[in-house]
């Protein structure tokens, strides 16, 4: 058995190399499945993708947030599996000997390949991955709004391991994205009083985050005072914001590096010293941080249904992915099932 589907991919290095071709899908392997993907969410990392401000092995199919139903299984999966509806976990393939994968660490293993950026991912109609990277939605999760587990796995990576946020501790977000906004839920869930600030751009996805209860801002309307806050998590990726983190943190105070700057910055890192800061961040996902985003979706202590902005078909990847470099709305996944290779 083998399908042909369309991809979104980063076709080469260098400028305007992201386009669709055609992809073959062979039959799952022992130990995969054959995940018919329903949502791709597009993601920063994406963009940087394009940008050639992450690593990837073009020509490869891009995404890795993906919400997907198991059509078929290889040999020892699991048959209950079958039309299941699952996030999954990014991680192809890495060496499971290292220190860091026998220590539960395998985004850190020199030999790991993702889907997505070494292997073909999400922004296709058919997915095969390994069946352990499945974790199986709850019911009450949106039917596309489930492939934002992937970027909550990632925060609760940064936010509990270790834990940085204590019940009462006085938390501000900067930067009101999809991992902002879902940065500033897990913190409140940890027990924190959070404040989470945009620019004035930022006013829809500040509206958003409001609606889900929190404390949001646009700076200019309201006072972050230096030393203030116990925690602060930087989620934008802007250097503008990580001098206001470092700044607004207070002494002995904790501050999270979550968004990916994508390029050097400038920063003031004697106030680490000056502050006694403790300095932490959090790259991608481990098995541990997933088990964590299912705990808190399992108890709906973070919704991702208000998150999605739009789905749209694959075709129309360009119009989507330059919504999200101008930061219109919030997230905007891609069903591969329409547009590209019809319904």
């Amino acid at each position: 058995m083998s399908l042909t589907t369309v991809g979104l991919s980063k076709l080469s290095t260098g400028p305007d190399s992201v386009g669709l071709r055609e992809v073959t899908i062979e039959e799952p392997g022992p130990g995969q499945v054959l995940l018919e993907v329903i949502s791709a969410g597009i993601c920063g990392t994406d963009l940087h993708i394009a940008d050639d401000e992450f690593p990837s092995t073009p020509p490869v199919t891009m995404g890795h947030e993906v919400t997907g139903e198991v059509r078929a299984i290889g040999e020892g999966v699991d048959p209950d599996l079958v039309d299941g509806r699952f996030a999954a976990e990014t991680y192809f393939e890495y060496c499971e000997s290292c220190g860091y994968c026998r220590t539960g660490s395998p985004n850190l293993c020199a030999q790991r390949r993702s889907f997505g950026s070494h292997v073909d991912g999400a922004f296709a109609r058919w997915l095969i991955l390994p069946a352990h990277n499945l974790h199986r939605l709850p019911d009450h999760v949106g039917w596309h709004a489930g492939s934002l587990a992937e970027p909550l796995a990632c925060v609760t990576n940064c936010l509990f391991d270790p834990p940085v946020v204590n019940a009462g501790d006085t938390v501000l977000v900067t930067g009101p994205g999809t991992i902002g906004v879902l940065t500033a839920q897990a913190a409140r869930a940890a027990g924190g009083d959070v404040t989470i600030v945009g620019l004035p751009a930022d006013a829809t996805r500040l509206d958003i985050a409001a609606g889900l209860g929190l404390r949001a801002s646009a700076l200019g309307a309201i006072e972050i005072v230096p030393d203030s806050f116990d925690v602060v998590c930087e989620c934008s990726g802007a250097e503008a914001a990580g001098h206001l983190a470092l700044e607004s943190v207070r002494p002995r105070g904790r501050y999270v590096h979550v968004g990916i700057y994508g390029r050097p910055v400038t920063m003031e890192l004697d106030r680490i010293l000056y502050k006694e800061i403790t300095y932490t961040s959090g790259f991608a996902s481990t098995p541990r941080s997933w088990l964590r985003a299912m705990n808190l979706l399992d108890r709906q202590l973070v919704d991702l249904d208000p998150l999605v902005s739009e789905v749209v078909p694959i075709d129309e990847w360009r119009r989507a992915f330059d919504a999200t470099r101008g930061a219109e709305g919030m997230k905007y996944v891609i069903d591969p099932r329409t547009g590209g290779e019809g319904d």
